[in-house]
């Protein structure tokens, strides 16, 4: 089993950056692919941003891509969500979240392959 803690999100204008961080201990942090989900009220949950184990590979949303940017640091047992060019589209709480397959090359492009969530983190844009 694996804990997950989110930082770093809060109120920004449009336009601004953020970088949101996820703390991971418990189980091996470097053998899954993590990803950032995010969730706003009234829509379903949207897959922003994967990254497999080895930091190797990523994967992007379209509603993201160009702009926010996924990495991890194993020997800290943290992954990173870079958000740049924050559109008030861009709000919503964001959980990490840990891929189920073992060291899997390919991140994954949805939802449901992640077993294990955070708390959440939220993140406003105001216009």
């Amino acid at each position: 089993q694996v804990q997950l803690v989110e930082s770093g999100g809060g109120l920004v204008q449009a336009g601004d950056s953020l970088r949101l961080s996820c703390a991971a201990s418990g189980r091996a942090f470097s053998n899954y692919g993590m990803g950032w989900i995010r969730q706003a009220p009234g829509k379903e949950r949207e897959l922003v941003a994967a990254i497999n184990w080895s930091g190797g590979r990523t994967f992007y949303s379209d509603s993201v891509k160009g702009r926010f940017t996924i990495s991890r640091d194993n020997a800290k047992n943290t992954v990173y969500l870079q958000m740049n060019s924050l559109k008030p589209g861009d709000a919503a709480i964001y959980y990490c979240a840990q891929d189920s397959y073992y060291r899997y090359d390919s991140p994954s492009r949805s939802p449901s392959r992640f077993v294990s969530w955070g708390q959440g983190t939220q993140v406003t844009v105001s216009s």
